[in-house]
Order: structure tokens, then C-alpha cells, then sequence
């Protein structure tokens, strides 16, 4: 492992020059990586696998719309392509990477084929870390590890095809064979991460539950909305409110963040947004930090869980998920962001000059 400082603090990483993919196919030569579920992480992780020359299957409900995807993209039934029974049975190494209510639904139908010498594989720490209300409790004798990609599966596969990786987390939950962190970490490399930062299951799932609610999702749907709402009280078209609050943010400044960070953004832009940016942001900081402080704890305490399987399994979640979605959809924000997307230009190269008022 390497050593790499982050802001003062050192931690080990896995990096794709220290354990190539060639070594990631010898650890894994004689296994049997059976991919059950196909919905958000199952595809690019399988296919990005498979690209990389590992003995990949899938386990799917049939019939199902993952299952026909699943054909549409190359897996063959009875060959490649299987009931989760089956493929669970065929598998050494079970990736288990259903929604965590189906994780829960599908757990007695999983934990027979889960013998010994196997590997029990997650992408999310949720149905480990919260086993008193999920019921997953693996045996002894299997190996349970995590890989967690810093992002969506689409996100995965589009960076592996344009031959860059996207940076994922490892965890050992048990290591029932000795051979747990060669299994997790040449599947690391396998789906294609950029590089691989240690955690534990309860540490993914605890930041993951954080940023979701938080930066990733819901506190920047929530920041969009205000200040959107705050420029069309003071008289701001619609078109002009969205541009200042998300399509700037989006195509112009968060490319700047990405390539070189916030400070190098910060230096391209205009001394006024400068100035303005500097003062500003500790005032957000302190506003929303509480909030933050109330969220963690309510991801610790087990209330975000126990709401997400309370809500994912009501018979009728998908339509009252729908409606929420509807109606975020349907905000004057949005329909403003659908205008405003289609008057984009067909090319937008990231800028690399400085930005101006």
C-alpha cells in the first residue's frame, strides 16, 4: 500500500500501479463472481469485470426490466445470465448488490448458497452495519468484505470506458479464509477504481447515509432551491435564476473544483467573486453545520435506516415515490433547468481561462 497525505493526515491507499489488473485476474483466476441484481451498481461493476477478462455471472429475477437490460447488454441466459438461486450456488464470490430493502427481502433466499470458502461482497455497509433490523448476519466461515465506488454504477462504467477509474473505499467485515484483502482488493481493481481508501462498514455506511442527505443530494437540491426562490421574490426571470444557481455551478465552476480544487477555482475567477466567495462562506458553514450535526446523529442512531426500511417496504413506495419525484420535477425550477439544458451548445469543453463578471 502507499502512503498518501490528505490535509495533514496519512493513510495507506491500494493504487492501480502497486496491484495492476494482471494481478487482480491471478487472485481471482479460479473464482466465480456471481453478480446478484442489476438495477443501480450490478451493471458497470459486471461489465466493467467482464471487460477486464473475470469469470463474471448475473443472478436476476426473471421476469423483471433488469433482466431483459440484462440481456441487452450482452449476458446470455444459462450461460452467463441466471435465477439469483442459481448464480448464488454457481458463485465463489456472491456480489450482493440489490437495494438494501431488497437485500433484506432477498437475505433467506441468499444465506443457503453462502458455504464455506466463499466471499459474501457489498458494495454499501447498510444491511452489515444495521443487522439488528436488517437480519443479515453472514456465518462464520465465509469472508465479507465491501467495495463502495465514490459514485453511481453509470458513473463507473462511463469513467472505465473513457479509461479513467472512479476512486472507491474497501472494507473487511470478517476474514474467514486468510484471503479476504487479496479478494477485496483485486475486485477493487477489477471494477474499474481509480484507487482504493480503507474504511470500515459502519464508516461507509455512516458517510455514505451523510452525504447522500447531505452534500451530495439533499442539501444541494435544498441550497438550489432557496436561492432560486430568493432571486425570483426579488423580481430574477427564470431562466436568469437557474443560470446563477445551478448551470453555472455545474458546467463552469465545479470542472474548475475538479481539476485543481476549490482555492484554484477560487484564483480563476473574478476578484468581486473572490472577495464575495471568502466572506461568505464561514456564514454557511455555521448556518448549516447544526443541521449536519443532527443529521450524523440521526444516521448513528439508526433513524435513517430504520426510515429507509419502513419506507422502501410499503407496498405502494414506488408510487409515492414517483409523485415526490413529480413534483420536484414539475417545480418552476427545474422546468427552467429542462430549458435551459436544451439551449446548451451539442460540444462545452470545460473552460481553462480565467472566469469573468
Amino acid at each position: 500500500m502507499a502512503s498518501i497525505n490528505f490535509g495533514g493526515v496519512t493513510e495507506n491507499v491500494v493504487t492501480r500501479e502497486e496491484f495492476p489488473l494482471e494481478k487482480a485476474r491471478q487472485v481471482l483466476s479460479e473464482e466465480v463472481i456471481a453478480i446478484i441484481g442489476y438495477g443501480v451498481q450490478g451493471p458497470g461493476q459486471a461489465l466493467n469485470l467482464r471487460d477486464n477478462g473475470f469469470n463474471v455471472i448475473i443472478g436476476q429475477r426473471y421476469p423483471s426490466p433488469t433482466w431483459d437490460k440484462a440481456i441487452e447488454d450482452g449476458w446470455v441466459p444459462g450461460e452467463t445470465l441466471f435465477s439469483i438461486e442459481e448464480a448464488a450456488e454457481k458463485g465463489t464470490i456472491i456480489q450482493y448488490l440489490l437495494s438494501d430493502a431488497a437485500q433484506i427481502a432477498v437475505w433467506p433466499t441468499l444465506k443457503p448458497y453462502l458455504t464455506a470458502g466463499k466471499a459474501l461482497y457489498f458494495s454499501h455497509g447498510f444491511g452489515i452495519t444495521y443487522k439488528e433490523r436488517s437480519g443479515i448476519v453472514p456465518s462464520a466461515d465465509v469472508d465479507v468484505i465491501l467495495v463502495a465506488p465514490k459514485g453511481s454504477g453509470t458513473s463507473l462504467r462511463r469513467l472505465f470506458l473513457a479509461g479513467r477509474g472512479l476512486n472507491s473505499s474497501y472494507a473487511i467485515h470478517q476474514d474467514a479464509t486468510g484471503k479476504a484483502w487479496d479478494r477485496v482488493v483485486a475486485l477493487g481493481i477489477g471494477i474499474g477504481s481509480g484507487y482504493l481508501f480503507e474504511t470500515t462498514f459502519q464508516k461507509e455506511v455512516y458517510s455514505d447515509l451523510t452525504g447522500e442527505r447531505g452534500t451530495l443530494m439533499g442539501a444541494i437540491q435544498g441550497i438550489f432551491a432557496a436561492q432560486y426562490d430568493c432571486l425570483r421574490k426579488r423580481g430574477h426571470s427564470p431562466s436568469e435564476a437557474f443560470n446563477e444557481t445551478v448551470e453555472e455551478l455545474t458546467q463552469s465552476l465545479m470542472p474548475l473544483v475538479a481539476e485543481n480544487g476549490m482555492d484554484w477555482m477560487y484564483a480563476n475567477c473574478s476578484t468581486t467573486a473572490q472577495r464575495g466567495a471568502l466572506d461568505w462562506w464561514k456564514k454557511f458553514r455555521d448556518a448549516v453545520s447544526p443541521v449536519f450535526e443532527d443529521l450524523y446523529d440521526s444516521v448513528a442512531s439508526g433513524n435513517e435506516a430504520q426510515r429507509s426500511i419502513d419506507s422502501n417496504s410499503q407496498p405502494d413506495y414506488r408510487v409515492k415515490l414517483e409523485e415526490e419525484l413529480k413534483a420536484l420535477r414539475e417545480s418552476e425550477m427545474w422546468q427552467a433547468g429542462r430549458a435551459v439544458r436544451s439551449l446548451r451548445p451539442e460540444s462545452q469543453p470545460v473552460p481553462t481561462t480565467p472566469l469573468e463578471d
